[in-house]
């Protein structure tokens, strides 16, 4: 008797276990759109001269300003814990934005950063002050830049353009719309499981898009 019971029970696992992760397919829950239609990184160039854009990529945009320097620890912990473990995700890139003149000082943050992975998806791209104005309004946050057009706080902005984040579900949290690289905490649990959360969104359109195709 006892020797069917757990025949019974080891037959009733995977059909547990397809029924639990079908149920999660059924309701996975994509991350929110914050703000439709963030502007374009028209007039911006990289460190090599090449224009960079939003549209049809999955980017983590910063704005570290003129005094980058007071930035290079926020840099460094997010190209350790966002950008290294989610860089090979096609499409998926770091812009941080910089008024002109700065390019010196992101060319000596780039070697540190080298050292922690490829920057082969992660910009410094430069821009006049009323074009880094520009996109920062776009996002239409509840944040602000200071006088050297900079913040701690990075945002993810989807392929078409619209900032993704929290928004409040009744619990009392406000809405999220960007994420404090200051704060180690924030990177580690809220902004890893955005990103995570973003990028599987993708995956499993592609996923639906081939099967569609093959059918």
């Amino acid at each position: 008797m006892k020797k069917y019971l757990v025949l019974g029970v080891l037959f009733l696992l995977p059909i547990t276990a397809y029924i639990f992760f079908a149920m999660s397919t059924n309701y996975f829950k994509p991350l929110p759109v914050i703000t439709q239609s963030v502007a374009e990184l028209d007039g911006f160039k990289t460190l090599d001269g090449n224009p960079v854009q939003l549209e049809n990529r999955i980017s983590v945009l910063g704005f570290f300003g003129s005094n980058l320097e007071s930035h290079r620890a926020y840099a460094y912990n997010l190209a350790q814990k966002i950008y290294n473990k989610n860089r090979e995700f096609n499409e998926f890139q770091f812009v941080i934005l910089l008024p002109n003149g700065a390019e010196e000082q992101a060319r000596n943050i780039e070697i540190k950063l080298k050292q922690i992975a490829p920057l082969n998806s992660w910009f410094f791209a430069f821009g006049s002050e009323t074009d880094i104005k520009r996109v920062f309004q776009s996002l239409k946050s509840n944040l602000v830049l200071d006088s050297n057009l900079s913040s701690p706080y990075v945002f993810i902005v989807d392929k078409e353009r619209n900032l993704r984040g929290r928004k409040d579900e009744g619990d009392g949290e406000e809405i999220l719309y960007g994420f404090d690289s200051s704060t180690i905490a924030e990177i580690n649990n809220k902004m890893s499981d955005d990103v995570k959360v973003l990028l599987a969104e993708y995956r499993r359109a592609l996923k639906k898009y081939k099967s569609d195709r093959e059918i």
